[in-house]
């Protein structure tokens, strides 16, 4: 720490919040932040003290992590663990948003001579972690791009959200990390659950429509100033512009339903005038009478009728058929499903603080988040590995339908 006093370095902060903690009562406020701090305590038990700054807020806390960019992650990660684990056991709920970010902070001393940092570094993290919703952990983009560069199993952890504006206008692109079982667009790309157009799809529309929306509000923001410092005169023409653009779709609206009025006119008429086939009805009942039996061709009429109705009835009992077909396949398809499902085991993971999960040689993912392997049945290893510690192996031998549970914490 000494070292490092009177500079500006680039860390990772770690912001975290209660949520609606000013809205309990003062033994709820001791219930919960005893329960944060313990929790909080735990998940940076692994971090060296030289290597970390705590900053309490009240309803929260911030931590610098001056070392190993993962340090935050993981601290993170194993927050989130924790929460997950006490839900719905405790009264009132402990409910805390984070979130993360890489930037310039300044080594200071506060008013008790205690170590303290401030800085855009620790601004930004305050204001990615006032995007989050409870339980919801989001990184800034300068976050994502250094953490989502170290493995290709991180990069798979992170997915983008889109841009947010702050209050000052500011704008910050965010990214989420998903939750145990979930899944992001890449990984579910990869497995062969959609499509790569369908998965880039929505995170193209949800991009395009959160910039819309910060470009919209800045906007708004800037013309309110505009319109505050105006004068009397000014902003009658300023208030003036809306009514005449007004005015003026309401005349291009009422002009475009002109035409279309013209057409109904023309259709009613049209409609009124006397068919083709009313004209050579009329003129058939002023055929003599002995050109009659030329006309008589209703037997021939009757039988192709006949022959019609016989071609619908094949086609119906063909469609009757295909039906049965199609079903059939459907239900042996099921079945196979079903039968395939039941050939696999399940191996439940619950790995501290973090560990890259290999099966059979292969990387799989990173636990957290991955809590649930589903593996076929049979022998196979699992391989924990964390570069900090020795590499975990453990062979098995999972039966259909069985469930394996492996809890494993990495030390020395």
């Amino acid at each position: 720490m000494e070292e490092r006093g009177n500079k500006t370095i680039i860390c990772s902060v770690f912001f975290l919040d209660i949520v609606e903690y000013s809205k309990k009562s003062v033994s709820g406020q001791i219930s919960l932040k005893e329960r944060f701090n313990a929790f909080l305590s735990e998940a940076i038990r692994d971090v060296p003290i030289d290597d970390r700054i705590i900053l309490d807020t009240g309803d929260g806390a911030a931590i610098s992590f001056l070392g190993d960019v993962e340090d935050a992650l993981r601290a993170a990660l194993s927050m989130r663990d924790s929460l997950n684990s006490e839900e719905g056991l405790k009264d009132p709920p402990l409910l805390v948003r984070m979130g993360i970010n890489l930037g310039p902070v300044r080594l200071v001393r506060d008013i008790n001579g205690q170590p303290n940092i401030v800085g855009d570094g620790i601004n930004v993290a305050q204001r990615v972690m006032g995007f989050a919703e409870n339980g919801q952990i989001l990184v800034s983009r300068s976050y994502y791009d250094a953490a989502s560069r170290l493995s290709q199993a991180y990069a798979g952890m992170f997915q983008y959200v889109g841009s947010r504006t702050d209050k000052h206008v500011r704008e910050h692109e965010v990214y989420i990390i998903g939750k145990p079982g979930e899944q992001t667009s890449e990984q579910r790309m990869a497995s062969g659950e959609v499509s790569s157009g369908m998965a880039k799809e929505p995170a193209a529309m949800q991009s395009a429509w959160s910039g819309l929306m910060s470009k919209s509000g800045a906007l708004y923001a800037k013309g309110l100033a505009l319109f505050q410092q105006a004068t009397p005169a000014l902003k009658a023409v300023y208030l003036g512009v809306p009514v005449v653009f007004l005015l003026l779709v309401l005349l291009l609206v009422k002009l475009a339903h002109r035409p279309a009025a013209v057409q109904d006119s023309q259709l009613a008429a049209v409609k009124s005038a006397p068919t083709i086939s009313t004209q050579m009805a009329a003129q058939a009942t002023s055929v003599p009478a002995t050109v009659a039996p030329a006309v008589k061709q209703q037997p021939a009429k009757t039988e192709a009728k006949k022959d019609t109705r016989k071609a619908d009835t094949k086609s119906d009992a063909h469609k009757a058929d295909a039906k049965k077909d199609a079903k059939a396949k459907g239900d042996a398809k099921a079945k196979g499903d079903t039968k395939k499902k039941q050939a696999m085991g399940v191996v439940m993971l619950t790995v501290k603080p973090w560990g890259e999960v290999y099966l059979d040689g292969k990387l799989v993912d990173v636990s957290p988040p991955l809590t649930r392997l589903e593996v076929a049945a049979g022998a196979h290893v699992i391989e924990l590995k964390n570069a900090n510690f020795p590499v975990y192996k453990r062979p098995i031998n999972i039966k259909a339908g069985q469930k394996i549970n492996i809890n494993y914490r990495f030390s020395n």
